[in-house]
């Protein structure tokens, strides 16, 4: 039986060059009507760790939640996809620095103009400051992170930057830590607690 992970992989390998026709047969036949782009996979894992928390199937109310790998790409899956293309609903998240590139490839698909909604300087960026340095420092801790982040934080190029800058790169600084993260940080807000994009993306979804 068809499910969304084979949606997204012929939506992927579409977008890279590849025949259409398989993504057309599996929006239609697992009823997708929405698709929300999102720049890399700790987007995703916070999506998805937001969705369950709130007892959502995301996948079951005909939402697909894909990774572009990057924002530049946003043109090519929004054209795809879109009403120029598959004519589903478009929504995502994206970082400040990018918005230009959500706004063309919006407008290029023929897609409801802020469709989409903006964290100041990316996802993690919006998690820690809702979470506060000192809570996730301690999910760091809890997650067996604290000697790797001590380490890191020694190092000269740190210091001039704030704790939260200083969190914020830690979570880049191996590959799989911030899709790790993406979901433990979620996992750990309050109800009241989840950064604004990030509330205001499941309320249109």
């Amino acid at each position: 039986m068809a499910d969304m992970g084979e949606f997204r992989d012929a939506v992927t390998a579409w977008a890279a060059g590849g025949p259409g026709d398989p993504a057309r047969e599996l929006a239609a036949r697992l009823s997708v009507r929405t698709v929300v782009l999102l720049e890399g996979p700790s987007d995703v894992a916070a999506v998805d760790a937001l969705a369950a928390s709130r007892d959502r199937d995301l996948a079951a109310e005909g939402l697909c939640v894909l990774a572009m790998g990057g924002a530049m790409s946003v043109g090519r899956f929004a054209h795809l996809l879109g009403p120029s293309g598959l004519g589903l609903r478009l929504t995502g998240l994206c970082d400040e620095r990018e918005r230009p590139f959500y706004d063309r490839g919006w407008e290029r698909a023929g897609a409801a103009p802020e469709g989409y909604f903006v964290c100041a300087a990316d996802l993690e960026d919006e998690l820690i400051r809702a979470l506060g340095v000192p809570r996730v420092t301690e999910l760091v801790r809890e997650e067996g992170d604290l000697r790797p982040l001590q380490t890191f934080l020694s190092q000269p190029a740190q210091r001039g930057r704030t704790p939260q800058q200083q969190l914020r790169r830690f979570l880049g600084t191996k590959k799989g830590r911030k899709i790790h993260y993406g979901r433990v940080l979620v996992e750990a807000l309050d109800p009241d607690r989840v950064p604004a994009p990030l509330d205001d993306l499941f309320a249109a979804l």
